[in-house]
């Protein structure tokens, strides 16, 4: 048996070159080959297109937006009932914002993901991942395009959730500003979860597994980083000589006159959630709380500025002096610990950059995985 050999000739006659096997015969794209990178945005928009259309014709998308307004709308108007019942200053009005908000942001986590889990080991499972891997779409394109599509389409969660938002900004004590950093933030959040949701569905083969190890990565950023931070407690816990101020009792001849503070130097054990306080920067709920501008006044009832000033006061570590006196004098020590919590570092800027760098990292493992020739696939993963 012979090897037929071709030769390829150009227009003038002479050899054509061609492309080494494995590389694209119609643009500079190789395995390796900085085509790989190549991104614009009619190649994005091409495919951002496709999985809307796709999302838009399926009944079951629609379905899931109207279950998601009643649901948020039912809770909304239980939140209302419950927090209006006895108070209507603007107090409540705040405190009834930092609630939704938390509850959209919360049920936006559990949903998103299943926007973008199954988006390219689905298309793979049914052989249409083979078909636009064919085209002249890069892996980028492919992979940004997917994310943008999942992105619109979740915001179209927090879109259908405005109403219900903006019900709680209208009955006060809610400035401007917080309104717009807390929506802005939202949406960020949102990109994050579906650009985790996108980089499973690319590194494995089940759409099952995708989902999975997304909500637990979602998890863990949202509730895991707290109760990680709680449990590291007892390592940056250590015995610290310090002045404490304590009630003494004065009496004379036996028998009690008053009290009155004293300060002792004593030794007692200390946490210094200063060296950890970091670990609660990424959390979406502290990212969202401690970004959103405070609201005029001293009131810290409402969710947001509680989260605000608790972790600023975790980064402040314990006090210079522990002061065990009166009531009076603990309620002044308490509102100037807040003061000089409020002068603190804000903590979401690098929150906001581990997230995105999060995200980020996801994307690109995306577009690694959608490379073609791929260098390896789980077994019974299906080509086209």
């Amino acid at each position: 048996m012979t090897e037929r050999s071709e030769v390829v000739t150009g227009p003038g006659g002479g050899a054509a070159d061609v492309p080494p096997a494995g590389e694209h015969p119609f643009r500079p794209d190789s395995p390796t080959g900085a085509g790989t990178w190549s991104l614009t945005w009619s190649g994005v928009r091409t495919v951002a297109v496709l999985e809307l259309r796709q999302r838009v014709r399926s009944t079951r998308w629609m379905a899931s937006l109207v279950v998601w307004m009643l649901v948020i709308g039912g809770l909304s108007a239980l939140i209302r009932l419950t927090i209006f019942k006895q108070d209507h200053s603007d107090e409540a009005g705040a405190t009834m914002f930092g609630v939704i908000v938390f509850l959209v942001l919360s049920l936006g986590m559990v949903i998103s993901p299943a926007l973008s889990a199954t988006s390219i080991n689905g298309d793979r499972n049914a052989g249409v991942l083979a078909i636009m891997q064919s085209t002249l779409l890069t892996p980028v394109e492919l992979a940004v395009g997917k994310l943008l599509a999942a992105w619109v389409a979740a915001l179209g969660l927090l879109v259908t959730a405005l109403p219900f938002v903006l019900w709680s900004y209208l009955l006060g004590g809610t400035p401007l500003g917080r309104l717009i950093v807390t929506l802005v933030l939202l949406s960020l959040t949102l990109l994050v979860v579906c650009a985790i949701g996108l980089g499973y569905s690319a590194l494995t083969a089940r759409t099952s597994s995708s989902a999975v190890l997304t909500y637990v990565t979602v998890t863990f950023l949202a509730l895991g980083l707290p109760v990680l931070f709680g449990l590291t407690l007892p390592l940056v816990s250590s015995d610290d000589t310090v002045s404490r101020r304590d009630i003494v009792e004065v009496s004379q001849t036996g028998d009690v006159t008053g009290s009155r503070c004293e300060t002792t130097t004593v030794t007692m054990e200390r946490v210094h959630t200063e060296r950890t306080w970091w670990l609660l920067a990424p959390s979406p709920y502290v990212v969202v709380a401690d970004a959103a501008p405070k609201p005029a006044g001293d009131r810290v009832s409402d969710p947001l500025t509680g989260i605000r000033l608790g972790v600023r006061s975790l980064r402040l570590g314990p006090p210079d002096i522990e002061d065990w006196c009166s009531d009076d004098v603990s309620t002044q020590n308490e509102k100037l610990r807040d003061r000089q919590a409020e002068n603190q570092a804000p903590a979401w800027p690098l929150g906001v950059a581990t997230d995105l760098l999060a995200g980020a990292g996801f994307l690109i493992l995306t577009v690694r995985r959608l490379r073609t020739p791929a260098d390896r696939l789980p077994r019974g993963t299906r080509i086209a």
